[in-house]
C-alpha cells in the first residue's frame, strides 16, 4: 500500500471519532457516556475476534490488555471525567496537545529524533485546534484539565507501545484491533455498572447511534488506526488525530446550526496546513534511494 493511501485510510479513524459528540448529543440517552464507550468497544471487539478467529498467545495476553486499557479503557474513563467538568471545546483543545506528547514519548521510548519542522507542525496544529474549539466564555477546571491530559497521555503511550510492540506474526489487523477493543471494553464494564447503570429507555435513534459508534467509530476505525500506527512515522498519527475535534466542530456547524467565527476559520486553515506539512516533513526523513532509511528498530521489526 502506498503512503498517501495509508494516510487517507488512517485519517478516516479520527474523522469517524469526530462524529461522536454529535451522535452522543443528538441520539444517545443523556448521562451515560461510559455506556457509550462500553458499547463502542466490547461488542466490536468480540465481533472482531470472531472474524479474525485468533486469540492472543503467551506474552500477548498481557500486551493486549495493556494496549486495550491505554488506547480505549482508560482513555474513555478519563474522557468521561473531563466531559463532566469541562466544556467540550476546552476538552478538545487539551486533546490538541497530544502530537507534542507523542513526539516526546517517541524520542524517549522509540529513540526517534525530534525534527524541528515536525515539532513546529505539531505546535501549529495544537494552536489551530485551540482556535477552532475554544470560545471567549471557555471555563477551566483543574481536575477536568488533568483528566483530559491523563486521557490523551494514556492514548499517546498506547500509540507508542503499539508501534514498539508491533503486531504478532500471522495476526491480521481486525483480530489485533479486536484484542484491544475487548480489553478496553472489559475495563469499562465494571465502571459502567457501578457509576452509571443502564438507561431507563433506549429508542430507535439510540440504537442507531450505538451501532454507528460500535462499527464506524469502533471496529472499522480502530482497525485502520492501529494498522496506520504501525506503518507510519511516530509523529503522523498524533497529527492526524487533530482531525477529530475539527470534524466535530464542522459537524456542529453543518448539522446543529452552529456558526463559524473568523477565528475558527483561521484555526481550521492552521490545522490543515499543519497536517499536510507534518506529513511532508515526515516523508522527507527517508532517503528514497534506500527504502528503509530513517527506519527505527521498531519499524524494522514491524516490517519483518
Amino acid at each position: 500500500m502506498n503512503r498517501p493511501t495509508l494516510l487517507l485510510l488512517t485519517a478516516l479513524a479520527p474523522m469517524a471519532w469526530g462524529t461522536t459528540y454529535l451522535v452522543t448529543t443528538e441520539l444517545l440517552p443523556a448521562g451515560h457516556p461510559l455506556l457509550a464507550g462500553l458499547l463502542r468497544a466490547l461488542p466490536a471487539g468480540l465481533l472482531a475476534i470472531a472474524i479474525g478467529r485468533t486469540l492472543p498467545r503467551g506474552a500477548w495476553w498481557g500486551k493486549a490488555a495493556v494496549l486495550g486499557i491505554l488506547n480505549i479503557g482508560a482513555f474513555f474513563a478519563l474522557l468521561f471525567l473531563a466531559a463532566e467538568r469541562l466544556p467540550g471545546g476546552v476538552a478538545a483543545a487539551v486533546a490538541g496537545v497530544q502530537p507534542l506528547i507523542i513526539l516526546g514519548l517517541g524520542s524517549l521510548i522509540l529513540k526517534e529524533r525530534i525534527r524541528p519542522l515536525t515539532a513546529a507542525a505539531a505546535v501549529a496544529g495544537t494552536g489551530g485546534v485551540a482556535l477552532v474549539v475554544l470560545g471567549p466564555a471557555a471555563e477551566l477546571d483543574l481536575i477536568g484539565i488533568l483528566a483530559a491530559l491523563g486521557g490523551i497521555t494514556a492514548t499517546a503511550f498506547g500509540i507508542i507501545l503499539t508501534k514498539r510492540w508491533g503486531r504478532p506474526s500471522g495476526v491480521g489487523p481486525i483480530a489485533y484491533a479486536g484484542w484491544q477493543l475487548t480489553a478496553g471494553g472489559l475495563f469499562l464494564l465494571p465502571l459502567t455498572l457501578l457509576l452509571e447503570g443502564a438507561p431507563t429507555t433506549v429508542d430507535a435513534g439510540a440504537v442507531v447511534g450505538y451501532i454507528w459508534l460500535g462499527t464506524a467509530g469502533g471496529l472499522i476505525a480502530y482497525t485502520l488506526w492501529f494498522r496506520g500506527i504501525q506503518q507510519l512515522p511516530v509523529a503522523a498519527p498524533g497529527l492526524l488525530a487533530l482531525l477529530s475535534p475539527v470534524v466535530a466542530t464542522a459537524l456542529g456547524a453543518l448539522v446543529a446550526g452552529e456558526t463559524f467565527t473568523p477565528m475558527q476559520v483561521v484555526g481550521l486553515v492552521l490545522v490543515l496546513t499543519a497536517l499536510i506539512a507534518g506529513q511532508i516533513f515526515a516523508q522527507r526523513t527517508s532517503d528514497p534511494s534506500t527504502p528503509h532509511a530513517g527506519e527505527t528498530r521498531a519499524d524494522e521489526l514491524i516490517r519483518r
